[in-house]
Protein backbone atom coordinates (compact mmCIF):
# COMPACT_ATOMS: atom_id res chain seq x y z
CA UNK A 1 0.00 0.00 0.00
CA UNK A 2 2.79 2.90 0.67
CA UNK A 3 4.28 1.75 -2.51
CA UNK A 4 0.74 2.46 -4.59
CA UNK A 5 1.06 5.92 -2.40
CA UNK A 6 4.32 6.99 -3.45
CA UNK A 7 3.60 6.51 -6.97
CA UNK A 8 0.70 8.68 -6.71
CA UNK A 9 2.82 11.36 -5.06
CA UNK A 10 5.65 11.05 -7.52
CA UNK A 11 3.35 11.45 -9.97
CA UNK A 12 1.37 14.17 -9.22
CA UNK A 13 5.52 15.76 -8.24
CA UNK A 14 5.87 14.91 -11.59
CA UNK A 15 2.73 16.87 -13.33
CA UNK A 16 3.51 19.92 -11.53
CA UNK A 17 7.64 19.80 -12.43
CA UNK A 18 6.72 18.94 -15.96
CA UNK A 19 3.82 21.68 -16.32
CA UNK A 20 6.18 25.00 -15.19
CA UNK A 21 8.34 23.60 -18.29
CA UNK A 22 6.91 22.32 -20.34
CA UNK A 23 4.48 25.11 -21.01
CA UNK A 24 6.85 27.45 -21.63
CA UNK A 25 8.76 25.80 -24.35
CA UNK A 26 7.65 27.54 -27.74
CA UNK A 27 8.20 25.72 -30.98
CA UNK A 28 10.23 26.78 -33.31
CA UNK A 29 8.91 28.00 -37.31
CA UNK A 30 10.69 25.22 -38.77
CA UNK A 31 10.74 22.84 -35.20
CA UNK A 32 9.15 19.52 -35.62
CA UNK A 33 6.81 18.79 -32.75
CA UNK A 34 7.57 15.29 -31.08
CA UNK A 35 5.01 13.04 -30.78
CA UNK A 36 4.57 9.55 -29.09
CA UNK A 37 1.82 6.90 -29.76
CA UNK A 38 0.70 5.52 -26.26
CA UNK A 39 -1.05 1.88 -27.16
CA UNK A 40 0.06 0.15 -30.48
CA UNK A 41 -2.28 -2.34 -30.93
CA UNK A 42 -4.53 -2.12 -34.10
CA UNK A 43 -5.50 1.33 -33.95
CA UNK A 44 -2.72 2.67 -32.37
CA UNK A 45 -0.72 1.28 -35.82
CA UNK A 46 -2.99 3.41 -37.82
CA UNK A 47 -1.75 6.06 -35.38
CA UNK A 48 1.66 5.15 -36.22
CA UNK A 49 1.22 5.37 -40.04
CA UNK A 50 -0.73 8.28 -39.61
CA UNK A 51 1.41 10.60 -37.75
CA UNK A 52 4.73 9.12 -40.00
CA UNK A 53 3.08 10.93 -42.83
CA UNK A 54 2.77 14.46 -41.49
CA UNK A 55 4.74 17.21 -39.99
CA UNK A 56 6.24 16.04 -36.78
CA UNK A 57 8.30 13.47 -35.54
CA UNK A 58 7.74 10.24 -34.14
CA UNK A 59 9.34 10.15 -31.18
CA UNK A 60 8.54 7.33 -29.11
CA UNK A 61 5.78 4.23 -28.42
CA UNK A 62 4.52 2.82 -25.92
CA UNK A 63 2.32 -0.31 -24.78
CA UNK A 64 2.15 -3.20 -22.30
CA UNK A 65 2.66 -5.90 -24.65
CA UNK A 66 6.41 -6.23 -25.90
CA UNK A 67 5.26 -7.71 -29.14
CA UNK A 68 3.23 -4.73 -29.94
CA UNK A 69 6.16 -2.73 -29.06
CA UNK A 70 8.85 -4.28 -31.32
CA UNK A 71 6.31 -4.65 -33.92
CA UNK A 72 5.89 -0.64 -33.74
CA UNK A 73 9.38 -0.03 -33.84
CA UNK A 74 10.38 -2.12 -36.95
CA UNK A 75 7.29 0.08 -38.49
CA UNK A 76 8.93 3.04 -38.09
CA UNK A 77 12.47 2.05 -38.71
CA UNK A 78 11.68 0.76 -42.21
CA UNK A 79 9.72 3.38 -43.48
CA UNK A 80 11.52 6.30 -41.31
CA UNK A 81 14.50 5.22 -40.69
CA UNK A 82 15.16 6.09 -37.18
CA UNK A 83 14.68 3.98 -34.21
CA UNK A 84 11.60 5.49 -31.46
CA UNK A 85 12.21 5.52 -27.51
CA UNK A 86 10.31 2.55 -26.34
CA UNK A 87 8.15 2.73 -23.09
CA UNK A 88 6.44 -0.20 -21.52
CA UNK A 89 4.26 2.17 -18.08
CA UNK A 90 3.08 5.76 -20.21
CA UNK A 91 4.08 7.43 -16.95
CA UNK A 92 7.77 6.81 -17.81
CA UNK A 93 6.69 8.26 -20.86
CA UNK A 94 4.99 11.11 -19.85
CA UNK A 95 8.15 12.28 -17.80
CA UNK A 96 10.08 12.22 -20.73
CA UNK A 97 10.48 16.01 -21.72
CA UNK A 98 11.51 15.74 -24.83
CA UNK A 99 8.23 14.55 -25.98
CA UNK A 100 5.41 17.42 -26.81
CA UNK A 101 2.40 15.53 -27.49
CA UNK A 102 0.89 11.74 -27.12
CA UNK A 103 -1.63 10.03 -28.75
CA UNK A 104 -3.94 7.45 -27.27
CA UNK A 105 -5.17 4.56 -29.16
CA UNK A 106 -5.23 2.65 -25.31
CA UNK A 107 -8.85 0.55 -24.53
CA UNK A 108 -11.50 3.29 -23.64
CA UNK A 109 -11.18 2.79 -20.15
CA UNK A 110 -7.71 4.15 -19.70
CA UNK A 111 -8.43 7.27 -22.20
CA UNK A 112 -8.93 9.53 -19.33
CA UNK A 113 -7.10 8.89 -16.64
CA UNK A 114 -4.00 8.78 -19.84
CA UNK A 115 -4.85 11.81 -20.79
CA UNK A 116 -5.29 13.43 -17.54
CA UNK A 117 -1.41 12.51 -16.24
CA UNK A 118 -0.26 13.79 -19.78
CA UNK A 119 -1.97 16.85 -19.46
CA UNK A 120 -0.67 17.30 -15.83
CA UNK A 121 3.07 16.23 -17.46
CA UNK A 122 2.27 19.01 -20.12
CA UNK A 123 1.90 17.39 -23.12
CA UNK A 124 -0.42 18.02 -25.89
CA UNK A 125 -2.71 15.15 -26.48
CA UNK A 126 -4.67 13.19 -28.99
CA UNK A 127 -7.02 10.57 -27.92
CA UNK A 128 -9.43 8.28 -29.51
CA UNK A 129 -13.07 7.92 -29.13
CA UNK A 130 -14.85 7.89 -27.17
CA UNK A 131 -12.65 9.90 -24.88
CA UNK A 132 -14.30 8.48 -21.88
CA UNK A 133 -15.48 5.29 -20.04
CA UNK A 134 -17.99 6.85 -18.33
CA UNK A 135 -20.13 10.18 -17.58
CA UNK A 136 -17.82 11.52 -14.51
CA UNK A 137 -14.16 10.83 -16.38
CA UNK A 138 -15.19 13.52 -19.27
CA UNK A 139 -15.83 16.09 -17.01
CA UNK A 140 -12.49 15.57 -15.25
CA UNK A 141 -10.82 15.49 -19.09
CA UNK A 142 -12.36 18.63 -19.79
CA UNK A 143 -11.12 20.32 -16.58
CA UNK A 144 -7.43 19.13 -16.90
CA UNK A 145 -7.26 20.05 -20.60
CA UNK A 146 -8.47 23.92 -19.52
CA UNK A 147 -6.65 23.73 -15.83
CA UNK A 148 -2.84 22.75 -17.50
CA UNK A 149 -4.03 24.77 -20.77
CA UNK A 150 -3.64 21.62 -23.34
CA UNK A 151 -4.41 21.12 -27.11
CA UNK A 152 -6.74 17.66 -26.48
CA UNK A 153 -7.82 16.51 -29.73
CA UNK A 154 -10.69 13.94 -29.46
CA UNK A 155 -10.04 10.95 -32.51
CA UNK A 156 -13.52 11.83 -33.99
CA UNK A 157 -11.74 12.11 -37.51
CA UNK A 158 -15.26 12.80 -39.15
CA UNK A 159 -14.96 16.22 -37.86
CA UNK A 160 -12.31 16.76 -40.48
CA UNK A 161 -13.96 14.93 -43.11
CA UNK A 162 -14.43 17.46 -46.16
CA UNK A 163 -17.61 15.65 -47.47
CA UNK A 164 -19.56 15.64 -44.22
CA UNK A 165 -18.47 18.76 -43.68
CA UNK A 166 -20.23 20.19 -46.57
CA UNK A 167 -23.47 18.05 -45.47
CA UNK A 168 -23.15 19.38 -41.92
CA UNK A 169 -23.40 23.18 -43.79
CA UNK A 170 -26.27 22.16 -45.85
CA UNK A 171 -28.41 21.32 -42.83
CA UNK A 172 -27.46 24.37 -40.81
CA UNK A 173 -28.70 26.47 -44.09
CA UNK A 174 -32.08 24.60 -43.55
CA UNK A 175 -31.35 22.14 -47.16
CA UNK A 176 -34.14 20.18 -45.46
CA UNK A 177 -36.33 22.46 -43.66
CA UNK A 178 -36.79 22.26 -39.90
CA UNK A 179 -34.71 19.15 -38.46
CA UNK A 180 -36.90 16.91 -36.03
CA UNK A 181 -35.32 13.71 -36.73
CA UNK A 182 -31.64 12.62 -36.38
CA UNK A 183 -30.60 8.47 -36.68
CA UNK A 184 -27.21 6.81 -36.35
CA UNK A 185 -27.13 3.46 -37.72
CA UNK A 186 -24.40 1.30 -36.40
CA UNK A 187 -24.83 -1.69 -38.28
CA UNK A 188 -22.12 -3.60 -38.17
CA UNK A 189 -20.88 -7.27 -38.78
CA UNK A 190 -19.28 -8.70 -35.53
CA UNK A 191 -18.56 -12.73 -34.94
CA UNK A 192 -19.24 -14.31 -31.95
CA UNK A 193 -16.27 -14.72 -29.68
CA UNK A 194 -16.80 -17.73 -28.00
CA UNK A 195 -15.96 -18.79 -24.77
CA UNK A 196 -12.10 -19.24 -23.17
CA UNK A 197 -11.31 -20.28 -19.87
CA UNK A 198 -9.16 -17.89 -17.44
CA UNK A 199 -5.34 -18.79 -17.36
CA UNK A 200 -3.06 -18.52 -14.71
CA UNK A 201 -0.74 -16.09 -15.98
CA UNK A 202 -0.96 -13.64 -19.14
CA UNK A 203 1.51 -14.45 -22.08
CA UNK A 204 5.16 -13.35 -21.86
CA UNK A 205 5.78 -9.66 -22.95
CA UNK A 206 2.20 -8.81 -21.16
CA UNK A 207 1.77 -6.55 -18.52
CA UNK A 208 -1.50 -7.96 -17.59
CA UNK A 209 -1.84 -5.79 -14.24
CA UNK A 210 -1.19 -2.25 -16.22
CA UNK A 211 -3.02 -3.16 -19.12
CA UNK A 212 -6.29 -3.33 -16.92
CA UNK A 213 -4.92 -0.47 -14.85
CA UNK A 214 -8.33 1.49 -13.43
CA UNK A 215 -10.61 -1.49 -13.71
CA UNK A 216 -10.77 -4.51 -11.07
CA UNK A 217 -8.09 -7.09 -11.38
CA UNK A 218 -9.13 -10.13 -13.07
CA UNK A 219 -7.29 -13.46 -14.15
CA UNK A 220 -5.87 -13.06 -18.09
CA UNK A 221 -8.36 -14.16 -20.37
CA UNK A 222 -7.52 -13.87 -24.16
CA UNK A 223 -11.06 -12.81 -24.35
CA UNK A 224 -10.66 -9.51 -22.67
CA UNK A 225 -7.31 -8.76 -24.38
CA UNK A 226 -6.39 -7.76 -28.08
CA UNK A 227 -10.05 -6.27 -30.02
CA UNK A 228 -12.55 -8.01 -27.64
CA UNK A 229 -12.21 -6.19 -24.24
CA UNK A 230 -15.05 -3.96 -26.42
CA UNK A 231 -17.58 -6.05 -25.30
CA UNK A 232 -16.77 -6.13 -21.27
CA UNK A 233 -17.99 -3.71 -19.09
CA UNK A 234 -14.84 -3.17 -17.02
CA UNK A 235 -12.79 -2.42 -20.32
CA UNK A 236 -15.21 -1.23 -23.18
CA UNK A 237 -18.70 0.44 -23.76
CA UNK A 238 -20.15 -2.11 -26.56
CA UNK A 239 -20.38 -0.88 -30.21
CA UNK A 240 -22.31 2.10 -29.45
CA UNK A 241 -19.26 3.45 -27.55
CA UNK A 242 -16.89 2.08 -30.48
CA UNK A 243 -18.10 2.29 -34.09
CA UNK A 244 -21.20 4.20 -32.75
CA UNK A 245 -20.05 7.16 -30.95
CA UNK A 246 -18.84 8.59 -34.40
CA UNK A 247 -22.06 8.33 -35.92
CA UNK A 248 -23.23 9.67 -32.45
CA UNK A 249 -21.02 12.91 -33.10
CA UNK A 250 -22.39 13.37 -36.40
CA UNK A 251 -26.30 13.35 -35.61
CA UNK A 252 -25.57 15.96 -32.39
CA UNK A 253 -23.25 17.75 -34.86
CA UNK A 254 -25.85 18.01 -37.64
CA UNK A 255 -28.77 19.00 -34.88
CA UNK A 256 -26.77 21.55 -33.07
CA UNK A 257 -27.29 20.16 -29.75
CA UNK A 258 -24.74 20.95 -27.63
CA UNK A 259 -26.33 19.86 -23.96
CA UNK A 260 -27.39 16.33 -22.31
CA UNK A 261 -31.11 15.08 -23.48
CA UNK A 262 -34.04 15.43 -21.40
CA UNK A 263 -34.31 11.94 -20.87
CA UNK A 264 -32.88 8.83 -22.94
CA UNK A 265 -34.12 5.01 -23.11
CA UNK A 266 -32.71 2.11 -24.66
CA UNK A 267 -33.36 -1.83 -25.24
CA UNK A 268 -31.82 -4.37 -26.96
CA UNK A 269 -29.68 -7.61 -25.96
CA UNK A 270 -27.48 -10.35 -26.71
CA UNK A 271 -29.20 -12.23 -29.36
CA UNK A 272 -28.21 -15.57 -30.83
CA UNK A 273 -24.88 -15.73 -29.68
CA UNK A 274 -24.04 -18.04 -26.95
CA UNK A 275 -20.19 -16.55 -25.76
CA UNK A 276 -18.69 -14.60 -22.65
CA UNK A 277 -19.57 -11.21 -24.45
CA UNK A 278 -21.46 -9.05 -21.95
CA UNK A 279 -22.10 -5.85 -24.07
CA UNK A 280 -24.91 -5.81 -26.31
CA UNK A 281 -24.88 -7.58 -29.92
CA UNK A 282 -28.33 -4.94 -30.84
CA UNK A 283 -29.88 -1.94 -29.00
CA UNK A 284 -32.01 0.56 -29.74
CA UNK A 285 -31.35 3.65 -28.35
CA UNK A 286 -33.88 7.15 -27.77
CA UNK A 287 -33.63 10.50 -26.58
CA UNK A 288 -35.50 13.20 -25.98
CA UNK A 289 -34.29 16.75 -27.28
CA UNK A 290 -37.47 18.86 -26.54
CA UNK A 291 -38.56 19.66 -29.94
CA UNK A 292 -36.68 16.96 -31.92
CA UNK A 293 -35.73 13.46 -31.17
CA UNK A 294 -32.45 11.68 -31.73
CA UNK A 295 -32.69 7.71 -32.17
CA UNK A 296 -29.87 5.24 -32.45
CA UNK A 297 -29.29 1.47 -33.20
CA UNK A 298 -26.80 -0.85 -33.14
CA UNK A 299 -27.36 -3.92 -35.15
CA UNK A 300 -24.42 -6.92 -34.90
CA UNK A 301 -25.64 -9.39 -36.78
CA UNK A 302 -26.27 -7.42 -39.80
CA UNK A 303 -29.70 -7.13 -41.67
CA UNK A 304 -30.72 -5.13 -44.79
CA UNK A 305 -29.88 -1.45 -45.93
CA UNK A 306 -31.77 1.39 -44.87
CA UNK A 307 -33.07 4.28 -46.82
CA UNK A 308 -29.93 5.65 -49.35
CA UNK A 309 -27.74 4.23 -46.82
CA UNK A 310 -26.08 1.10 -48.40
CA UNK A 311 -24.01 -1.85 -47.75
CA UNK A 312 -20.06 -0.79 -47.81
CA UNK A 313 -17.96 -4.05 -46.98
CA UNK A 314 -21.53 -5.70 -45.11
CA UNK A 315 -21.95 -3.28 -42.98
CA UNK A 316 -24.53 -0.06 -43.27
CA UNK A 317 -23.00 2.98 -41.08
CA UNK A 318 -24.14 6.24 -41.16
CA UNK A 319 -26.62 8.78 -40.40
CA UNK A 320 -30.05 10.10 -41.70
CA UNK A 321 -31.32 13.58 -40.85
CA UNK A 322 -35.21 13.99 -41.33
CA UNK A 323 -36.88 17.55 -41.83
CA UNK A 324 -39.97 19.60 -42.76
CA UNK A 325 -38.95 19.91 -46.28
CA UNK A 326 -36.73 16.58 -47.19
CA UNK A 327 -33.77 14.77 -45.78
CA UNK A 328 -30.14 14.03 -46.12
CA UNK A 329 -27.81 10.67 -45.38
CA UNK A 330 -24.21 10.98 -45.11
CA UNK A 331 -21.91 7.94 -44.61
CA UNK A 332 -18.16 7.88 -45.44
CA UNK A 333 -18.76 7.01 -49.05
CA UNK A 334 -20.71 10.64 -49.70
CA UNK A 335 -24.13 13.02 -48.76
CA UNK A 336 -27.16 12.31 -50.36
CA UNK A 337 -29.87 14.79 -50.43
CA UNK A 338 -33.89 14.13 -50.95
CA UNK A 339 -36.08 17.36 -51.17
CA UNK A 340 -39.63 17.92 -52.25
CA UNK A 341 -42.99 16.47 -51.69
CA UNK A 342 -41.56 13.28 -53.44
CA UNK A 343 -38.40 13.47 -51.83
CA UNK A 344 -36.29 13.11 -55.01
CA UNK A 345 -32.66 13.35 -55.13
CA UNK A 346 -31.48 16.97 -55.41
CA UNK A 347 -27.91 16.66 -55.07
CA UNK A 348 -25.19 14.18 -53.70
CA UNK A 349 -21.25 14.69 -53.13
CA UNK A 350 -18.65 12.11 -52.67
CA UNK A 351 -15.61 11.61 -50.65
CA UNK A 352 -12.60 12.68 -51.95
CA UNK A 353 -9.70 11.36 -49.57
CA UNK A 354 -9.28 9.41 -45.93
CA UNK A 355 -10.29 11.57 -42.56
CA UNK A 356 -7.58 10.29 -39.89
CA UNK A 357 -4.79 12.23 -41.70
CA UNK A 358 -6.66 15.86 -41.92
CA UNK A 359 -7.94 14.92 -38.37
CA UNK A 360 -4.48 14.61 -36.77
CA UNK A 361 -2.48 17.42 -39.31
CA UNK A 362 -5.38 19.58 -37.48
CA UNK A 363 -4.23 18.64 -33.92
CA UNK A 364 -0.61 19.27 -35.12
CA UNK A 365 -2.01 22.59 -36.46
CA UNK A 366 -3.48 23.15 -33.24
CA UNK A 367 -0.34 22.39 -31.01
CA UNK A 368 1.48 25.05 -33.02
CA UNK A 369 -1.38 28.01 -32.44
CA UNK A 370 -1.94 26.87 -29.00
CA UNK A 371 -5.41 27.63 -29.90
CA UNK A 372 -8.21 25.46 -28.70
CA UNK A 373 -10.90 27.25 -30.95
CA UNK A 374 -8.26 25.93 -34.02
CA UNK A 375 -9.64 22.13 -33.04
CA UNK A 376 -12.17 20.52 -34.82
CA UNK A 377 -12.94 17.71 -32.07
CA UNK A 378 -11.86 19.37 -29.06
CA UNK A 379 -12.43 17.08 -25.95
CA UNK A 380 -15.64 18.49 -24.86
CA UNK A 381 -17.02 18.15 -28.34
CA UNK A 382 -16.94 14.05 -28.26
CA UNK A 383 -17.20 14.13 -23.97
CA UNK A 384 -21.15 14.56 -25.21
CA UNK A 385 -21.23 12.13 -28.29
CA UNK A 386 -19.75 9.97 -25.52
CA UNK A 387 -21.96 10.63 -22.80
CA UNK A 388 -24.99 9.97 -24.87
CA UNK A 389 -23.34 6.21 -25.88
CA UNK A 390 -22.92 6.06 -21.81
CA UNK A 391 -26.47 7.37 -21.02
CA UNK A 392 -27.71 4.72 -23.50
CA UNK A 393 -25.50 1.74 -21.55
CA UNK A 394 -26.90 3.10 -18.92
CA UNK A 395 -30.66 3.02 -19.51
CA UNK A 396 -30.01 -0.60 -21.20
CA UNK A 397 -27.95 -2.12 -17.89
CA UNK A 398 -30.63 -0.81 -15.48
CA UNK A 399 -33.72 -1.69 -17.82
CA UNK A 400 -35.34 1.46 -17.84
CA UNK A 401 -35.84 4.76 -19.34
CA UNK A 402 -33.78 7.75 -17.11
CA UNK A 403 -34.95 11.20 -16.87
CA UNK A 404 -31.70 13.54 -16.98
CA UNK A 405 -31.02 16.45 -14.19
CA UNK A 406 -28.89 19.33 -15.99
CA UNK A 407 -28.46 21.24 -12.57
CA UNK A 408 -27.43 17.61 -10.25
CA UNK A 409 -25.62 16.62 -13.10
CA UNK A 410 -27.52 13.50 -12.25
CA UNK A 411 -30.29 10.96 -12.96
CA UNK A 412 -33.79 12.14 -11.70
CA UNK A 413 -34.51 9.69 -8.58
CA UNK A 414 -32.18 7.19 -9.58
CA UNK A 415 -29.31 5.79 -7.95
CA UNK A 416 -28.81 2.61 -9.25
CA UNK A 417 -28.34 4.42 -12.58
CA UNK A 418 -26.40 7.28 -10.96
CA UNK A 419 -23.74 5.04 -9.29
CA UNK A 420 -23.08 3.92 -13.20
CA UNK A 421 -22.06 7.61 -14.13
CA UNK A 422 -18.56 6.45 -12.24
CA UNK A 423 -16.54 3.68 -11.50
CA UNK A 424 -14.39 2.43 -8.58
CA UNK A 425 -11.49 2.47 -9.56
CA UNK A 426 -8.23 0.28 -8.63
CA UNK A 427 -5.21 1.97 -6.83
CA UNK A 428 -2.76 3.76 -8.25
CA UNK A 429 -5.14 3.97 -11.39
CA UNK A 430 -7.74 6.39 -10.04
CA UNK A 431 -9.28 9.20 -11.93
CA UNK A 432 -8.60 12.06 -9.15
CA UNK A 433 -11.25 14.00 -8.08
CA UNK A 434 -8.81 17.14 -8.49
CA UNK A 435 -7.13 16.88 -11.55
Amino acid sequence: MESQTNRRVALQTLGAAAISTQTKRILGANERIRVAVVGVGGRGTGHVNEFMKLDCHLAAICDVNQAAQERAVALVERVKGHKPKVYGDMRQLFADKEIDAVSIATPNHWHALATIWACQAGKDVYVEKPVSHNVWEGKKMIEAARKYQRIVQAGTQSRSTAHKIAAMKLLDQGAIGKIYMAKGLCYKRRDSIGRKPDQPSPPPGVDWSLFLGPAPMRPFNELRFRYNWHWFWDTGNGDIGNQGVHEMDIALWGLGVKTMPKSAVSTGGKYLYDDDQETPNTQLASFDLGERQLVFEVRGIVGPEEGPLKSRGGNVIGNIFYGSDGYLAVDNAGWWLYQGPKRELAAEGKAERGDTAPHMDNFLKAVRSRRVEDLNADVAVNVLASNYCHLANISYRVGRKLTWDPSREKFVGDAEADALLTRKYRPPYVVPEKV
